[in-house]
């Protein structure tokens, strides 16, 4: 499928927040007061933006382990872009370019995102969703968290396969079938074939839906006694729980 042009991505507002992404109303508009650049995001290490947001999300969590701050975030921030990126491809036919994507952090809910009027995305739209949402943003995400705290590369992978089964769940109630049929593909390529397994359709009970298994944890589970485990984890009960 070629990706339209004049794609209105606003449009991906009316699915909920995690889709949102603001463009300018003509070419010669510039983004809104407080927005930065995305990029900035992935850069700074131990000073930068992100490092400041792992801080800011272990208090709210309140939690003494940087690194499970960091997982749950970056678990946010991957749902983040997959929503965007799949939620596009799905509804309108383009995954939008993001290599000059503008954020504002706000308090509470995910980061707001403005793109100006790029080049529309060329491919088909699983190697659209390659080059724009994981090489364009969750390989460098991947790798500035890793520069803030030590988590395991297959520890990320598996969040992000984690976002993308969720961004999934949420399609569901709009285009499931070609909804499933592109994450299915995606989830079956290289980096996230050996994430976990994906269920989609009937179950055999009779139910309907979208399931996923992954084969990693995100440390959720350490939060506190009363955490739990995720509902796609590795885990079916939390671990006993070491000092890190």
């Amino acid at each position: 499928m070629n990706p339209a042009p004049t794609a209105d991505f606003r449009r991906l507002t009316a699915v909920g927040p995690y889709f949102a992404l603001d463009t300018p109303a003509s070419a010669d508009d510039t983004p809104p007061p407080g927005y930065r650049p995305l990029r900035e995001l992935y850069d700074g290490g131990p000073d930068g933006p992100l490092a400041a947001r792992v801080h800011v999300v272990a208090q709210r969590l309140a939690t003494a382990e940087l690194r499970v701050a960091a997982s749950i975030l970056h678990l946010g921030l991957a749902a983040r872009f997959w929503s965007v990126g799949v939620g596009a491809a799905v509804l309108l036919g383009a995954v939008p370019p993001l290599d000059e994507a503008w954020m504002r952090i706000p308090d509470q809910g995910p980061i707001d995102l403005w793109t100006p009027q790029g080049r529309p995305t060329v491919g088909t739209l699983p190697r659209q969703l390659h080059h724009v949402i994981v090489e364009g943003q969750l390989e460098p995400l991947a790798e500035a968290v890793r520069a803030v705290v030590p988590l395991s590369a297959r520890l990320l992978l598996g969040n992000s396969a984690s976002a993308l089964a969720g961004t999934l769940r949420v399609l569901d109630g709009h285009a499931p079938d070609t909804a499933r049929t592109l994450v299915a593909e995606v989830l079956g390529r290289p980096p996230f074939a050996d994430t976990g397994a994906l269920h989609t359709g009937a179950d055999g009970t009779g139910a309907h839906g979208t399931a996923f298994r992954r084969r990693s944890c995100c440390l959720y589970y350490r939060v506190g006694p009363g955490a739990g485990v995720c509902g796609d984890c590795c885990f079916t009960r939390p671990p006993a729980v070491r000092n890190p």
